[in-house]
């Protein structure tokens, strides 16, 4: 896989259109920020207040230049607005692999079919013009809402990393799902009738 993220990435259809993160955009992000505190509940790095924003969009910066990440902000163009946010990160080039996530809407754009749209550019993305074999999604096992958006889009459920990482109330079990490449064609269809 060949994949500079250096370079300027958009991905868009007739719903959505995605363009690289950048610090700037943190006054288009602060009010979800401010008003929506809840949508980083189950987030390992939490943007619920101006300080945070801060901290998360340089985070996703540094991810960035180091090639380990590339983060998009995500415009509705239903709703002709900033939606959120979504990236491909733990880039691995040497195995062909990425991880799909730290993905997050506004509550407006929450069940409008936004996410279908944006899954369907970034897998279509990684796996026809990245070639990628393995595209893994991660989400905090009691995040019943993101696992069942990830299955509606086909992804398989792998298993649970009991006692992963450090989740915003402690220690969290991560629920592991994925999309191989075999399996792109299938799901890729699946996305396409639900989006048309």
């Amino acid at each position: 896989m060949t994949f500079d993220t250096t370079k300027e990435l958009t991905l868009e259809n007739d719903r959505a259109r995605l363009t690289p993160l950048t610090i700037e955009h943190k006054e288009l992000l602060l009010p979800f920020a401010i008003h929506e505190p809840e949508l980083w509940t189950y987030s390992l790095i939490s943007a619920a207040d101006e300080a945070k924003m801060d901290h998360y969009l340089r985070i996703a910066m540094q991810k960035k230049e180091e090639g380990d990440s590339y983060p998009f902000l995500v415009w509705d163009k239903k709703f002709e607005a900033v939606a959120g946010t979504t990236r491909f990160y733990d880039i691995q080039r040497h195995h062909n692999t990425l991880q799909l996530g730290y993905t997050w809407y506004g509550s407006k754009f929450q069940g409008t079919g936004l996410n279908k749209n944006c899954k369907y550019l970034l897998l279509k993305y990684a796996f026809e013009t990245l070639e990628v074999e393995r595209v893994e999604f991660r989400a905090d096992a009691n995040n019943q809402r993101s696992i069942a958006a990830m299955k509606s889009i086909g992804c398989i459920e792998e298993g649970i990393l009991r006692n992963h990482c450090q989740g915003s109330d402690g220690r969290r079990d991560s629920i592991i799902l994925s999309i191989i490449a075999s399996e792109w064609p299938e799901v890729q269809k699946r996305l396409e009738d639900r989006i048309a």
